[in-house]
């Protein structure tokens, strides 16, 4: 059975830090990460049931609203997600390579969610709010048009929600800068 994730960023550590908390109490729920991220917000990431999940997202967005940033619950995360979260993620070869960058921390999971739903791509990094003021990236690869596809299928996600900064597609990237990636 494949689990949820669920995922709110705070505006500040100490209601992130309590509203991790009362996750974990409302629901059967893991942490995959809470911690604080550029610049002085904290994000709380947790996987369990759907509904377990849906329950303690919900709880905590309603009980911190005013200092929520952004939320999400998705049912079928891809399995790329998990690995690309974690930095485990083993990519053999780079064909094409897609960049997409943006505003804040949730969305970039959604956008990668999609991105890998959309077309066969594989997911090389989800970089999220660390050492980027906030911002968050990731970076895709597969076949060129399946890059250019995800690519643009996820930059159409987080546009929707005003978060989208920027994206590239390399076509044939050199392999010097392939190696400094993996």
């Amino acid at each position: 059975m494949s689990k949820a994730i669920g995922m709110i960023e705070f505006k500040t550590t100490a209601t992130g830090v309590t509203a991790a908390d009362a996750m974990v109490k409302t629901s059967e729920v893991e942490i995959v990460e809470a911690q604080t991220v550029c610049p002085g917000k904290y994000i709380a990431i947790i996987t369990g049931d759907l509904s377990a999940v849906k329950a303690a997202v919900d709880a905590a967005v309603t009980t911190y609203e005013e200092k929520c940033i952004d939320s999400f619950v998705l049912g079928n995360p891809h399995e790329s997600i998990f690995p690309a979260i974690y930095g485990t993620t083993q990519v053999e070869d780079v064909s094409a390579l897609g960049i997409l960058e943006t505003y804040d921390a949730a969305s970039i999971i959604e956008a990668a969610d999609q991105a890998a739903k959309t077309a066969i791509v594989d997911l090389i990094e989800l970089r999220i709010a660390k050492g980027m003021c906030g911002k968050s990236y990731m970076m895709i690869t597969g076949e060129v048009s399946a890059v250019e596809a995800s690519i643009e299928r996820a930059k159409e996600l987080v546009s929707a929600k005003g978060m989208y900064l920027d994206s590239s597609v390399i076509a044939h990237p050199d392999r010097r800068m392939i190696d400094s990636i993996l």
